[in-house]
């Protein structure tokens, strides 16, 4: 264990690190919220995954020295991770697209750099950028949902993350919400919300279609390309598209009654929509927020609002410096190996 200590006035500096399946976002952000410097490195999957660690640690090594940044003026590391983890011990019990298993992440970065880390899934660390200087900028009850390839969530309560007993809190792409007849989800189970709202959801959804409805826009593209993006079904909708227009109903109409049934049971201020689907704006959220609102109470919707995410790519690095900056407390003893 080592005591960190920190002079009176000085300007800290958090590293914020999002680990992504393709690429791992960096950034030094003081306090205030200022990135004063980001940067990202390809995530190398190779063998499991076994030299992503060492790769961020070299890569923080070299844009120290470059920008000649002191051990002292560094808080420490926030890192967020897409896998199931244990906050408090910084393991990772599961990280699939990283080739993760069992795995003590924290320890080892600590060791590499001689700085204290604290870990949080990726999802919860976008929520927590959101809420420090994104669309939820004062709001200290709010849920995120990150709508991507797949659909990620954090749920903020009175200011910080809830992780529930085991740190499952939050995972929103797995609530069952087609109890008969749905598609089968990565995680095993058949009728999830992932399955039908997220951008490979809305993809599966046209292309089982797109043959019955020759008329469509998507038929021809389909003929043409032989293959449907969610960027096309959305593109398709704002042009009145029938077809496309339907499946934008049924992921709003799934999603939206599902933040609706949970704003019956956290009440929360905001609920902000990021990810890549939330670039097709109001073409989402129009069907969206008519669908929460059949699924909530009056009072519920009216202290609540539904508002795209801010900060795009850099949510996560952003809330992972709040993690370094909120978690690691001055003058707090924090796990380092000797």
């Amino acid at each position: 264990m080592r005591k960190i200590i920190f002079k009176e006035g000085m300007i800290m500096l958090n590293i914020g690190v999002d680990v992504g399946g393709t690429t791992i976002k960096m950034a030094l952000v003081t306090d205030q919220g200022e990135i004063t410097h980001k940067w990202n490195i390809p995530t190398n999957t190779d063998e499991n995954g076994k030299s992503i660690v060492r790769d961020i640690s070299r890569s923080i090594i070299q844009q120290r020295a470059a920008f000649n940044v002191k051990d002292s003026e560094i808080r420490g590391v926030g890192l967020g991770v897409p896998g199931f983890i244990n906050v408090d011990s910084g393991f990772i019990y599961d990280a699939v697209n990283l080739g993760w298993k069992n795995y003590s992440i924290r320890d080892e970065l600590e060791q590499l750099l001689s700085l204290p880390v604290v870990i949080e899934n990726d999802a919860n660390a976008a929520a927590l950028g959101e809420m420090w200087l994104g669309a939820g900028k004062n709001a200290e009850n709010m849920v995120c949902v990150t709508l991507g390839t797949g659909i990620g969530g954090g749920i903020i309560v009175n200011g910080d993350i809830l992780h529930g007993i085991s740190g499952m809190a939050g995972e929103l792409g797995h609530l069952t919400v087609k109890h008969n007849g749905g598609a089968r989800c990565n995680c095993g189970k058949t009728g999830c919300l992932e399955t039908i709202s997220s951008a490979t959801g809305i993809r599966r959804m046209a292309l089982e279609g797109v043959n019955e409805h020759s008329e469509s826009l998507l038929y021809r593209l389909y003929q043409k390309e032989g293959d449907i993006s969610s960027e096309n079904v959305f593109n398709c909708a704002e042009e009145g598209d029938a077809f496309a227009l339907a499946l934008v109903d049924q992921a709003a109409y799934y999603l939206g009654s599902a933040l609706g049934t949970l704003s019956v049971v956290l009440n929360p201020e905001r609920i902000i929509i990021g990810g890549g689907v939330s670039n097709a704006g109001e073409t989402l959220t129009r069907p969206l927020i008519r669908y929460f609102k059949a699924s909530s109470l009056p009072r519920i919707v009216d202290s609540c609002s539904i508002d795209l995410a801010k900060l795009g790519n850099d949510a996560g690095v952003i809330g992972c410096a709040w993690l370094s900056m909120k978690r690691l407390k001055r003058n707090e003893f924090v796990h380092l190996s000797k």
